[in-house]
């Protein structure tokens, strides 16, 4: 129940954008989608004040309606988990790729989609050195990048439609993937075996491997471990890699 009343005599104070925060702050606190009749019942609005706010962040974009309520968007899922503070996904995802990189010894990653972009929002990384520094705050293409193809991999066709064609596959690599059919053949591939790795496509000498983290049947965020092609072949990040990260996602998840 959210209570503004200690706010009703301030002049100044803006009661439809702190209800409108509110409710945004419900959507991303929210595990799956979320009615109108339940944001009505959480916060103590009316419905119709409970409809207009979902109807505003809709068309602003902050949150979308996805089969019977309304969720946040994927690419505003870091100002959603601002709010959410120490229960946030990148809270909780931190332990556990720290426990990762010391287990294996390699860089560990969290992203979300971000526009075109993968957003990097928690990382352990190893004191090892490496040309490309990443951190928390980063952000990389999303059709070079294995987080990306998963988050990729996650979205409807128009949306995914819609990026190709507005995105220049441009070479990073003589690897890089250009070709927007062959891009969609490997995002097929991707969703169907629920992971993706990237050889040398953004950079040479760099791997990763990722996994989708689903919420209500929807990728929300990607898992992802980087490492040195000259150090790691394929086929161990796909039989000591791959396993680990998929036990990480299932725990995160939970």
């Amino acid at each position: 129940m959210v209570d503004h009343s200690r706010f009703s005599g301030d002049p100044e104070f803006m009661m439809s954008l702190a209800k409108g925060l509110a409710v945004l702050r419900l959507v991303a606190n929210t595990q799956g989608q979320i009615s109108i009749a339940e944001a009505a019942r959480r916060t103590g609005f009316s419905r119709s004040a409970a409809r207009r706010c979902l109807y505003t962040l809709s068309q602003l974009g902050y949150v979308a309606w996805h089969n019977e309520g309304f969720v946040i968007q994927n690419e505003h899922y870091s100002l959603g988990s601002n709010f959410v503070g120490t229960g946030s996904l990148a809270s909780r995802a931190t332990p556990i790729l720290e426990r990762l990189r010391d287990e294996l010894g390699e860089s560990c990653s969290l992203g979300i989609l971000d526009g075109d972009h993968v957003r990097y929002i928690a990382r352990a990384q190893t004191s090892r050195i490496m040309s490309i520094n990443l951190y928390a705050g980063s952000r990389l293409p999303l059709c070079v990048t294995s987080m990306g193809r998963v988050l990729l991999a996650g979205c409807d066709q128009p949306m995914l439609d819609e990026y190709l064609g507005r995105t220049s596959l441009t070479p990073l690599t003589g690897k890089t993937v250009t070709d927007p059919r062959r891009l969609l053949t490997i995002l097929e591939g991707v969703k169907r075996d629920g992971y993706a790795i990237v050889d040398q496509e953004l950079e040479i000498g760099l791997r990763s491997v990722a996994v989708p983290v689903e919420s209500s049947g929807r990728v929300i965020a990607a898992l992802n471990i980087g490492c040195a092609a000259s150090r790691i072949p394929i086929e161990e990040m796909l039989t000591r890699f791959l396993p680990r990260l998929r036990k990480a996602s299932e725990e995160l998840r939970a």
